[in-house]
């Protein structure tokens, strides 16, 4: 398909890597380009490196573009300007699988929190049926790895970015979770965020949108064939909850008490996870298996220790307001550390729909004085520490003060509403720091 066209490689990353490596077996002429020189070594034979590169090189027929670089990287708008095409590795990935005998289902999973929990939850179910299935994208393995990996049916998960740079995905099924303010520094306007999300219904065979969010309803209306779901009582053909149990119809699929991680944010990953399984095929048995089998990723929801009725839960992942809302709500009573950079994003409503739950709040990072403000309007009983920016050991002053907060009962939850990167690596870094101050504190205890 690419055989003979010269093909400009933006981002040497894992998925530049995969990308250049398939370019190649393709016939074409690949140059890779990054800002980081280091990060050019160690690509295939026959790669042109490049780094820096700010327009394409003279001849360059396509550029493929890592999902992190945004429309305004100089290389992308002077490539625009030149006439040619940027696409990301998802549209490659499409284009490739296309010229294949027997190209894979997608089944395609975007919204704002949790895609990863739900491609999860579906592989697993797939996998529990029989088929030969993985889950790629924005979840680790790059789409084109497995598009030509010789797989039946694939469980995609797709961020705004991956969906911004795609034309001509088709999914066999395809789900938004939800919709809520994220990544307007990469797209500009809550409009192209959306849009951007909206995109992966375009020609999809079934759209399955959540009835309890009205943008993605709103995103599904125009597709021909659609199925949604609640976390309520269903209606005649939605998936919902009935008597305990996750249902289509008269169709028992599992236990709501088999879901995990917890809340009703993941009962609802879990039935969006369920229609797109049950539009490949999968069976009601199948999907319980899968339920059953499967493990939640680290620092969602995830349950570290429990002491003297106290548990100590890292949600970490909840980087936004609308993910620790679903965190907060899935527990009654919550001692809650939270903070970060929020990126001038609100949580006046996170805050006041929170505040009955409240029994102390522990605040660390760069925007805590955002979250005090909240806090003090909606929540004025509410006791509020905030961690000095001096501190060595923030979440280790953190985790000591929300123990002494907690009673039986409570539960110190790690649900920031808030990016990471003012005092840690990535949420994996500070989830990793919260559980182990969790252990350092209950261990000072004896």
């Amino acid at each position: 398909m690419f055989a003979g066209e010269r093909v400009l490689v933006a981002g040497a990353g894992v998925t530049g890597q995969s990308v250049a490596a398939a370019l190649l077996a393709d016939g074409a002429h690949v140059t890779v380009t990054d800002a980081a020189p280091d990060r050019l070594t160690g690509l295939p034979a026959g790669v042109t490196t490049a780094a820096g590169l700010t327009a394409p090189p003279d001849g360059t027929g396509l550029v493929v573009t890592s999902p992190g670089w945004p429309p305004t990287a100089p290389l992308l708008v002077a490539a625009a300007e030149a006439g040619v095409e940027v696409i990301g590795e998802v549209e490659l990935a499409w284009r490739l699988g296309a010229t294949r005998a027997h190209p894979p289902a997608w089944l395609a999973v975007t919204g704002t929190d949790g895609k990863t929990t739900t491609v999860g939850m579906l592989e697993s179910m797939l996998l529990a049926s029989g088929a030969k299935a993985v889950a790629c994208g924005n979840i680790g393995l790059p789409v084109v790895d497995a598009v030509l990996g010789g797989y039946d049916v694939l469980a995609v998960e797709l961020s705004s970015y991956q969906l911004h740079w795609q034309s001509s995905v088709r999914a066999h099924a395809a789900a938004v979770l939800n919709i809520a303010e994220d990544h307007l520094e990469w797209h500009g306007t809550m409009a192209a965020y959306v849009g951007a999300k909206g995109k992966v219904y375009d020609g999809a065979g079934l759209a399955v949108y959540n009835a309890d969010d009205v943008e993605t309803e709103r995103l599904a209306a125009a597709a021909p064939q659609r199925v949604s779901f609640t976390t309520g009582t269903p209606a005649a053909g939605q998936f919902g909850v009935a008597d305990g149990w996750l249902v289509h119809g008269d169709l028992l699929l599992a236990p709501v008490a088999e879901v995990r991680p917890v809340g009703p944010h993941n009962v609802a990953n879990a039935l969006a996870a369920a229609a797109l399984a049950r539009a490949y095929g999968v069976s009601a048995e199948a999907v319980r298996a899968g339920l059953d089998s499967f493990r939640p990723p680290a620092h969602r929801v995830e349950l570290v220790a429990e002491r003297d009725g106290v548990r100590y839960v890292n949600d970490s992942k909840a980087t936004n307001t609308h993910a620790a809302h679903g965190s907060l709500g899935a527990f009654d009573s919550v001692v809650w550390v939270a903070g970060g950079l929020l990126h001038g994003a609100q949580v006046a409503d996170l805050v006041a729909e929170a505040a009955h739950r409240l029994r102390g709040v522990v605040l660390v990072g760069a925007d805590k004085d955002v979250f005090a403000a909240a806090l003090a309007r909606h929540a004025p009983d509410v006791p509020v520490h905030r961690v000095p920016s001096r501190d060595d050991e923030p979440m280790l002053t953190a985790v000591r003060v929300a123990n002494a907060m907690a009673c039986p009962g409570d539960v110190v939850l790690l649900a920031p509403a808030a990016k990471s990167h003012d005092l840690f690596a990535s949420y994996a870094h500070r989830g990793t720091a919260f559980a182990d101050a969790v252990r350092d504190v209950l261990a000072e205890r004896g």
